[in-house]
């Protein structure tokens, strides 16, 4: 009898942590945006690999500074052109379908690039490019608001554009290493192509589907997310989303205040992308391996900068910071401190000094990672994908011109002083602009 009665207490020991595991919420969602994280990596390796293998490229195909503006300009002519149309169709069809298309073409797109004899073919496969890359982040953004509740997206919204900084670091030695194993600028564009079709497929299975269709995420998860959804969505609208419409965003201060700190955003961070590696070997005397490290440690601290931000973000409001001290002050330190930083870049001689100081500015620049989170947070859940698309067209104006305008900067002057200076300004609108988002309010019918 001790016996039995030993073993049924035993079986019923062994049942109450099953029956606990069986209530316990999965955590899907962190698993999409870790592959979300993942697809936006080699979405920048992809961007970068060109601007390391800039300097071999430009020497053999002769190409002069200017022409080198407008090579590295290109990809942003069909990436912006797109980001609106992309945010439109995220908003009406699979964010996640149109993510893994989306991939497989930039990776076919930079596999030809490999191939290219002249600097017109360049251009016309770097817009090819930008066109294929365009859907990434409107549908990242759409799907924050499917996946996240308000409170996870400053995590949610760094983990998705951490990418730009962590592939921009690997770039740099992932392309030098291909360049090595593949023979040039030619066999790394190819390599790093063929990687993202490989990446793309992967990530498939972990991001298709809704939390309402995704057979691993647990009812618990489910009506987590549906509950926080239903509360956002409900209070913050007060019956009003029906009758808001896309012509009512572009008379709201948040949108535009939105999209000029986004643009100044990237201004700095495309500018220091694309000629950073140039303005390393030129001004500072490093060579093409040393610029590889140079690279990994400055986007490597953006990384590490971006995550904080977005954790920081997240943790205050769980303690019950508000919403808008929370973003004013993030934004506000993100934009002054890599302005200061970059201007003092003017002053510095020192190799250690320089990368010094864009770790510094690269690690704070991307606390505004969590301009990311602002679609899903003033946008009505139907317009996050389009209001999405509106942000990221402006901060990929900024792609456009800044390479541009710096090619000819160096050209006429021979220096890159305007270009930091130019720099540290836009790092002060980005702190301007911020300080003028209500967080608090979505955008309604007037």
């Amino acid at each position: 009898m001790s016996l039995q009665r030993k073993d049924s207490d035993l079986e019923l020991s062994n049942s109450k942590p099953l029956s606990h595991d069986l209530n316990k919420s999965t955590n899907v969602r962190w698993q999409v945006f870790v592959a979300l994280l993942g697809l936006t990596t080699i979405n920048y390796i992809d961007r970068a690999v060109l601007s390391v293998a800039m300097p071999a490229l430009q020497k053999d195909l002769a190409l002069d500074p200017a022409i080198v503006g407008l090579v590295l300009s290109s990809f942003f002519w069909g990436y912006a052109l797109m980001q609106i149309p992309v945010g439109l169709i995220a908003d009406r069809y699979r964010p996640d379908k149109l993510i893994v298309g989306s991939a497989l073409a930039w990776g076919l797109a930079q596999t030809l690039t490999g191939f290219v004899s002249t600097s017109k073919m360049l251009i016309f496969l770097r817009v090819l490019l930008g066109i294929a890359e365009s859907p990434m982040f409107p549908s990242g953004s759409k799907m924050q608001s499917v996946w996240l509740t308000s409170k996870e997206r400053g995590r949610g919204a760094t983990l998705l554009d951490s990418g730009a900084s962590l592939g921009t670091a690997l770039g740099g030695p992932l392309t030098i290493a291909f360049m090595a194993w593949l023979g040039g600028w030619r066999g790394a564009l190819i390599g790093v192509g063929l990687l993202t079709i490989v990446i793309g497929l992967i990530s498939w299975k972990v991001i298709k589907g809704t939390p309402e269709t995704n057979p691993r995420v647990n009812k618990a998860e489910r009506e987590y997310l549906k509950k926080a959804h239903l509360e956002e969505y409900n209070s913050d609208s007060q019956g009003k989303t029906q009758t808001t419409k896309i012509k009512h965003y572009f008379k709201n201060r948040n949108f535009w205040c939105m999209c000029l700190g986004f643009y100044s955003l990237n201004t700095i961070f495309f500018g220091l992308m694309t000629w950073g590696p140039n303005y390393l070997a030129k001004t500072q005397g490093l060579d093409i391996t040393t610029i590889g490290g140079a690279i990994l440690l400055i986007f490597g601290a953006g990384v590490v900068g971006e995550l904080t931000g977005g954790w920081i973000a997240d943790k205050w409001r769980e303690k019950g910071g508000k919403f808008n001290t929370v973003m004013h002050t993030l934004l506000v330190i993100s934009g002054l401190i890599s302005a200061s930083c970059i201007l003092l870049l003017t002053l510095s001689t020192s190799p250690t000094t320089a990368v010094t100081l864009l770790c510094i500015a690269l690690f704070f620049l991307r606390w505004a990672g969590l301009y990311w989170s602002i679609p899903a947070t003033i946008a009505q859940r139907e317009h996050v994908g389009t209001i999405g698309g509106c942000m990221n067209f402006a901060g990929n104006m900024a792609g456009v011109i800044t390479p541009i305008v710096i090619g000819f900067i160096v050209s006429f002057t021979g220096s890159y002083f305007m270009g930091l200076v130019l720099f540290s300004i836009f790092g002060l609108v980005l702190a301007g602009a911020s300080l003028f988002i209500d967080f608090t309010k979505k955008v309604e019918a007037i």
